[in-house]
């Protein structure tokens, strides 16, 4: 697979993560849509609607070793060989990869979350895994970047479930831990239903309030000499906080509509983001 067609792939998803990515220099460039390319399809391998859960879970594992093979040098699919190039260019843990093949697998497996700490796990394997490998080609200059990366990451996939709860109900998926449905007197039958009542108006400010959370704690982590470097996360983190606040501005009513910001309004984040940290900032 060539550079040009791992761009494609960023590009042809459609993702938010094109716009973040848009004003770094070439070479981080090229290697962010390496790594995301390897992200993405990743997850399409879990996503494919057309494959039962045994080839999925067959594909999945040969896409593991497959990468393990591309550490030695010698895969037999050229965008692992790239990606490894990616990892030694950059000097990224290989912890991270794994650890999101990890939950592509746990997404096969798990359909239903007991409580927030099974979730966070999910979640730490499905987003905060990416972050950590971004930061290592944007760079930074102080070790807060990682625990932003995470909290960043946490915070991206909450948001990310909220907006998709109808979605991901249709394909017998809730994330919604079990615990928060039981406080608030929502059952799954009333999620699969797509019932919008009070209680479930409730269940999601208190969903809502614990992304806010996670947002806070990166920013928390959001320290100056990292600035330059990590402007292309933040951007990430202005689109996903105006999507947490659409949401709550729909009252909560993700059944209705789904919750999305504007291509201009993230060329405005995009642009805005970037004068401010690198052009701006001294």
């Amino acid at each position: 697979m060539s550079n040009n067609e791992h761009i494609e792939i960023t590009q042809s998803s459609k993702t938010n993560f094109l716009y973040s990515f848009s004003l770094l220099p070439k070479e981080k460039y090229e290697a962010i849509n390496t790594v995301y390319a390897f992200c993405r399809h990743t997850d399409d391998i879990v996503d494919n609607d057309a494959e039962t859960t045994e080839l999925k879970f067959k594909k999945i594992r040969e896409w593991r070793d497959e990468f393990e093979r591309s550490l030695r040098g010698n895969s037999n699919y050229s965008l692992l060989n790239k990606v490894n190039s990616v990892i030694k260019k950059f000097n990224i843990p290989v912890e991270p990869f794994f650890e999101l093949i990890k939950g592509m697998e746990a997404d096969l497996q798990v359909s239903r979350y007991k409580d927030f700490a099974t979730l966070y796990q999910y979640c730490f394997r499905a987003a905060a895994t990416v972050g950590l490998m971004c930061i290592e080609i944007f760079g930074y200059k102080t070790e807060s970047a990682k625990e932003y990366a995470v909290n960043l990451g946490i915070a991206l996939q909450l948001t990310n479930i909220l907006r998709d709860i109808k979605f991901d109900a249709l394909n017998g998926r809730i994330y919604l831990p079990e615990e928060d449905l039981k406080r608030f007197g929502y059952t799954e039958e009333d999620l699969l239903s797509s019932r919008y009542n009070e209680s479930f108006v409730e269940l999601m400010k208190f969903e809502c309030e614990r992304a806010r959370e996670y947002f806070n704690k990166a920013n928390d982590c959001f320290v100056k000499e990292n600035r330059k470097l990590l402007f292309p996360a933040r951007i990430m983190e202005k689109i996903y906080f105006n999507i947490l606040q659409k949401i709550e501005k729909m009252n909560y009513n993700v059944f209705h509509k789904k919750a999305r910001v504007s291509k201009l309004k993230k060329l405005y984040y995009t642009f805005g983001v970037f004068v401010k940290y690198r052009v701006a900032y001294r």
